[in-house]
Parts: structure tokens; C-alpha cells; sequence
């Protein structure tokens, strides 16, 4: 978009007619909807949860992803959280793990040693996310591309199953 009196905005940069703003945010929040019940649902039947305790589940994993949201959003120091306009939701690449655990302890006690695994692996995340950004000049678009898309491969089965 050019005018008399600007340089040429990206397209990246251009503002968006409202109508279709509110349709592109509709479909990312129903996006992240069915990927913030999905995990739950395949999480809490490998764990052999009764159904009032998926839904405990479920609503847990929604409000964390909202509260995760705002903190990404609007960021809560200088150095956490991105600043941008993100939805944050469960991710699928745990599931496989998460199912495993599930399978060898299931119940109530399997899901505390999930929970307690992902605490875990949460901080170390926070801890050396630093190190990593600096990393990913060496991870080219190709290279993430196929991790997500082996990722997205390997979950097939559980899918399916």
C-alpha cells in the first residue's frame, strides 16, 4: 500500500479490513481450541481417567493456555514473555511421551508423574531458552520444517489409536 506522503508498507505490515481481522482471529482461537482439548482427551483416556476427571483436565489445560497467553501477550518483565499477539496451546509433541508415562503408570498417580515431568522440563526450558535463541541461526527453515513434520508423523499412530 503506497501513499503521497509514506514509504510502501510490507504486507506483513498492512492493516487488515476488520471483517476479515475478526474471521482470521475466530479461526486462530478455534485452532488453538481443538489443539487445547485434543491433548487432554488422548492424555486422560491413555491414563484411564474417569470422564469428570478429563474434563477437570481439559478445563485445567484451557484456563493454563489463556493465563500463558496474557503472559506472552502483554509480557510480565523485561526479558519474559514475547510481546506479541499469540495464542499459546498445548503442544503435540509431547503427547507420544505423555502416553508412554500414561501407559506405565496409569491414573491418578500417572498423571502426577506427568505433571511433575513437565514442571520439570518447563524450567529447564526457561533456563536455557537463552542459549537456544542464540542457536537458531544455525537451524534453517528446512530443518524445522522436517522436525515438525516428523513430529507430526509420529503422532499418527496415536492418533489413530
Amino acid at each position: 500500500m503506497k501513499t503521497e506522503h509514506s514509504a510502501e508498507v510490507p504486507a506483513v505490515d498492512e492493516k487488515i479490513p476488520g471483517g476479515r481481522l475478526a474471521t482470521l482471529g475466530l479461526q486462530h482461537v478455534l485452532v488453538m481450541y481443538a489443539g487445547a482439548v485434543a491433548v487432554p482427551l488422548i492424555v486422560g483416556r491413555a491414563l484411564k481417567l474417569e470422564p469428570e476427571q478429563v474434563a477437570m483436565l481439559i478445563s485445567a489445560d484451557l484456563f493454563c493456555c489463556g493465563l500463558v497467553t496474557l503472559i506472552q501477550s502483554m509480557g510480565l518483565v523485561r526479558f519474559f514473555g514475547i510481546r506479541l499477539p499469540v495464542m499459546m496451546v498445548v503442544t503435540f509433541a509431547a503427547v507420544g511421551p505423555m502416553v508412554a508415562m500414561a501407559n506405565a503408570m496409569p491414573g491418578v498417580d500417572g498423571a502426577r508423574m506427568i505433571f511433575g515431568a513437565i514442571i520439570g522440563a518447563g524450567i529447564v526450558a526457561m533456563l536455557i531458552a537463552p542459549v537456544i535463541g542464540r542457536l537458531l541461526n544455525f537451524f534453517p527453515p528446512v530443518v524445522i520444517g522436517t522436525v515438525i513434520l516428523v513430529i507430526g508423523v509420529s503422532l499418527m499412530r496415536v492418533g489413530i489409536g
